[in-house]
């Protein structure tokens, strides 16, 4: 078993016996304005990857470039994986290849503690990814630990490139924000991404 192979929520919060609250905000985080590269991206390429309307296209033209810049918003103080192995505890189906991972620390060669985890939605729906996400944020939650660099809270995302959805894990007790932050405007996804990455909000 792998983390994809987790494809309900349920079947993630059951597995790693976790309690699930449901809020409307899970992260508190003020707007941060795009840059005027991203700006530029979004003209050139946000009609042509929903148009197309394939997870690939929206993930080239907008979720790696969001991620690229919360990473130059914090001055390259972070680093950005995408389809890396990501293998933490196989005996509990936490392995396998992650869609996103942001670490905490600028070294980009290799993943270190500690790790936010972003998943792609399944099919463009946010709903489908989240089995994925809950998984792999266990698997960052114990990577965190292994690395004695544990965190309060883990963060994850699922997106589709133009929704996204936010979690957090602290301890046992999975926090879903009911809230899907729509893309294009994109400051509010920026300013929660920042404020993750800047520690823990």
């Amino acid at each position: 078993m792998s983390d994809s192979d987790f494809k309900t929520l349920a079947q993630a919060v059951e597995a790693f016996e976790l309690d699930i609250t449901e809020r409307r905000q899970v992260i508190d985080a003020q707007p941060v304005a795009p840059s005027p590269f991203l700006q530029q991206v979004f003209e050139r390429e946000l009609d042509w990857a929903i148009a197309v309307a394939t997870e690939q296209s929206r993930r080239e033209a907008l979720t790696h470039n969001i991620l690229l810049e919360v990473r130059e918003h914090q001055q390259r103080r972070v680093s950005v994986f995408s389809g890396r192995d990501f293998t933490v505890d196989p005996t509990a189906g936490l392995n396998g290849y992650c869609d996103y991972l942001i670490s905490l620390s600028a070294t980009q060669s290799v993943i270190t503690a500690p790790v936010v985890v972003i998943a792609k939605a399944k099919k463009g729906d946010v709903d489908l990814g989240l089995g994925q996400c809950v998984a792999g944020m266990v698997g960052a939650q114990r990577f965190n630990q292994a690395h004695k660099q544990p965190l309060p809270k883990v963060y994850g995302a699922v997106t589709s490139g133009t929704v996204w959805k936010f979690l957090a894990l602290e301890g046992q007790t999975l926090q879903l924000d009911l809230t899907e932050y729509a893309v294009p405007p994109v400051d509010t996804v920026l300013g929660i991404l920042a404020a993750i990455t800047r520690g823990n909000p």
